[in-house]
């Protein structure tokens, strides 16, 4: 088993941020593009070969994600329509997701086997959470799935803080 872990800067323009291993050592920077059409992140390793990239469909009715590991689409991350509960459907892994998202506490699995669990980490400055890999063979892959799953939830976040900004 991995962890990762994951914190974001509070108050960031651009995404910019290094998701760090077991023993706090560096294992990935994340950065995202300022002027784009749509959220865009490469993840990079600590050599700088970039491992991963995730990019947003931009003109679609619900939010949805590509990801890429090594140049390849291996996922498609789709934000269901529903009204009580958010459920999102990844598309190409086989994988399901299940928890409080909002709250950064969620599980994918896949044919009843746990692949990714994640938690938020308390008393810190910003969004920080652990993500745990139980195979290591999943770890690029589950980074990237986690970070798409992220950034819906950040857009609807800024979206809904703009909506209650814009009604006052």
């Amino acid at each position: 088993m991995t962890s990762l872990f994951l914190k974001q800067k509070l108050f960031s323009w651009k995404d910019h941020f290094t998701v760090k291993g077991d023993y706090e050592e560096d294992r990935y920077t994340v950065e995202g593009e300022f002027f784009s059409f749509g959220k865009k992140l490469h993840v990079y390793d600590m050599t700088g070969n970039e491992v991963a990239y995730i990019h947003q469909k931009v003109w679609s009715f619900r939010p949805r994600f590509f990801v890429f590991v090594r140049g390849v689409q291996v996922a498609e991350v789709v934000k269901e329509f529903t009204f009580l509960k958010p459920r999102y459907t990844i598309h190409g892994l086989g994988w399901e997701v299940a928890g409080d998202y909002f709250g950064h506490d969620y599980e994918i699995s896949s044919e009843g086997r746990t692949v990714v669990r994640v938690h938020k980490v308390w008393m810190t400055w910003g969004d920080s959470y652990a993500i745990d890999v139980l195979d290591n063979r999943d770890e690029i892959n589950a980074l990237a799935v986690v970070l798409a799953i992220d950034a819906v939830l950040a857009m609807e976040a800024s979206s809904a803080a703009s909506a209650s900004s814009s009604s006052n």
